[in-house]
């Protein structure tokens, strides 16, 4: 299969359903379909070839969405730009990759110069908004004015995009996903039956330029929903847009769940066209998982578990089980269906039931390989294993806990602590709002465990001593924080994780 196989079902099928909502914008399928097949167009006449790449530098947008569907049109290689990162970082990563021809959009605009700059192999910029620099091509004008191409079909094992993780641990690599990565990974979500809702439509409002999305993106499209857009998360925007729009189908990172669920007029959003939540990328805490089945108690619930290298679905939980009493409601879940899992010692045997190791994951999702990075590759793919590098426990029914990133485990006076089960119980604490736990160098326990923590607006008062005694009460005194730190807020990455690399940093 291939990513564009689905809009010539569409067009077949349903041409005049709508097919993008962004703002005030809205195309059918029929004219989605014509303005892709332009932009590839543009694409070949600015001299993209067979496996070049082809980077989009923008918030989420219609134009986005046709970027994903126009290079593989063209028969070339998506490179979503992380729109969170310096424009070091972006040229860096665009320099990896042999950037040749940039998209870029007004938000973005001032950083071209310098990516220019320090990318010579760049020769290329089509640019979305008005008044364009000397050079630039203006997209629109490209579409307007192109021919229409055929579709390339590129698909199979070719190249589909390559996808930079977010260096929350070390250096980004550029993970290569192919066509049948990316399908096999979208079909086997669509097929639980509990991850998209039948001529529904769905919000884009996590970043599109991260998998997560993506492969929202990639199962809606398969079933041929419809795509409403937001520029980027925020709060009264996704609330508005879901009433405004009659959304069906939503996915957030934990992050924004709990800003969503704590904003203030709540209630007073209509969201009765909700049939199916869907989240991921980041652990959820107890607490605010139990506030969203509260606060809405007649949509269903899915949680993914995977990353990047995994295109990027490994395990999921479904809506039985988020309503199910026990402990299952707090797991990742299970093996989806075209994934397999297993949880192994360090030196590759099976873990037992319910013992630590790490979780590797074999299929047709597993990468390819990290660009130009063949040792990397080697070491993180084992005989068709994906090394995750997450810690995690497997129990006798095949559910998966997760407890934590193995470099971020904390060897404290000769025992492990995963920092997942420390915040899982600082979060139950009724003041903090979010929580991060990291290892800190310590002259007596080798490694102490230490807490960064945001509190609830009128709870200043609070303690470390009280944070502590509230920990001890659930899990063993050892694993308790020895340092607590009270800040605003926590550093995010663009798919809204917490930067540990960064706390760490900042105590270096």
């Amino acid at each position: 299969m291939y990513l564009t196989q689905p809009l010539h079902r569409a067009l077949q099928q349903h041409p005049d359903r709508v097919a993008v909502i962004d703002g005030d914008v809205q195309f059918t399928y029929a004219r989605h379909i014509d303005r892709i097949a332009r932009l590839a167009g543009a694409l070949r006449a600015a001299g993209v070839n067979s496996g070049d790449r082809v980077a989009m530098h923008g918030l989420n947008s219609y134009r986005y969405l046709e970027y994903l569907m126009a290079v593989p049109w063209a028969d070339a290689v998506l490179v979503p730009v992380n729109t969170r990162w310096s424009t070091a970082e972006v040229a860096d990563s665009l320099l990896d990759a042999g950037v040749e021809v940039l998209i870029v959009d007004e938000n973005f605009r001032s950083e071209v110069t310098e990516i220019q700059a320090l990318c010579p192999q760049l020769r290329q910029v089509i640019y979305t908004g008005n008044d364009g620099q000397p050079g630039w091509l203006d997209y629109e004008r490209c579409v307007a004015d192109a021919t229409a191409i055929e579709d390339a079909r590129r698909g199979g094992d070719a190249l589909a995009a390559l996808f930079y993780t977010g260096g929350t641990t070390g250096r980004s690599k550029g993970v290569m996903l192919s066509h049948a990565n990316l399908i096999t990974s979208a079909l086997g979500c669509a097929a639980t039956g509990f991850l998209t809702t039948p001529a529904g439509r769905f919000l884009h409002s996590a970043p599109m330029f991260h998998l997560a999305d993506l492969c929202m993106w990639a199962a809606q499209s398969l079933v041929g929903n419809t795509h409403a857009i937001v520029p980027s998360f925020e709060p009264t925007r996704v609330l508005t847009a879901i009433q405004q729009h009659e959304i069906t189908d939503l996915f957030l990172v934990p992050t924004m769940i709990q800003m969503l669920i704590d904003h203030p007029q709540f209630d007073s959003f209509d969201l009765s066209s909700l049939r199916r939540f869907v989240y991921g990328a980041s652990p959820i805490s107890p607490k605010v998982l139990d506030r969203l089945l509260t606060l809405l108690p007649d949509v269903e619930l899915a949680q993914a578990y995977g990353q990047t290298e995994l295109s990027p679905v490994a395990t999921l939980l479904g809506p039985a089980d988020h309503r199910a009493v026990g402990p299952h409601r707090y797991s990742a879940g299970r093996a989806a269906p075209h994934s397999e899992i297993r949880v192994v010692r360090p030196d590759g045997a099976d873990a037992a039931t319910g013992e630590v190791g790490e979780i590797v994951s074999r299929g047709g999702h597993v990468m390819t390989g990290y660009w130009n990075m063949p040792e990397a590759t080697a070491a993180a793919i084992r005989e068709g294993w994906m090394h995750t590098g997450d810690a995690g426990y497997l129990d006798d029914e095949g559910f998966l806990f997760i407890a934590d990133r193995i470099k971020d485990m904390i060897v404290s006076g000769g025992e492990n602590v995963y920092s997942a089960e420390v915040e899982k119980a600082l979060s139950t604490h009724p003041a903090v709002e979010s929580c991060a736990v990291i290892g800190l160098p310590d002259d007596r326990f080798g490694e102490r465990v230490h807490a960064v923590v945001v509190l609830h607006p009128g709870h200043g008062g609070l303690t470390p001593d009280e944070l502590r005694d509230h920990c001890k009460t659930l899990i063993a005194g050892y694993k308790a924080p020895r340092s607590v730190e009270f800040v605003d807020a926590l550093p995010l990455s663009g798919a809204g994780k917490v930067l540990k690399r960064t706390l760490r940093d900042a105590h270096a």
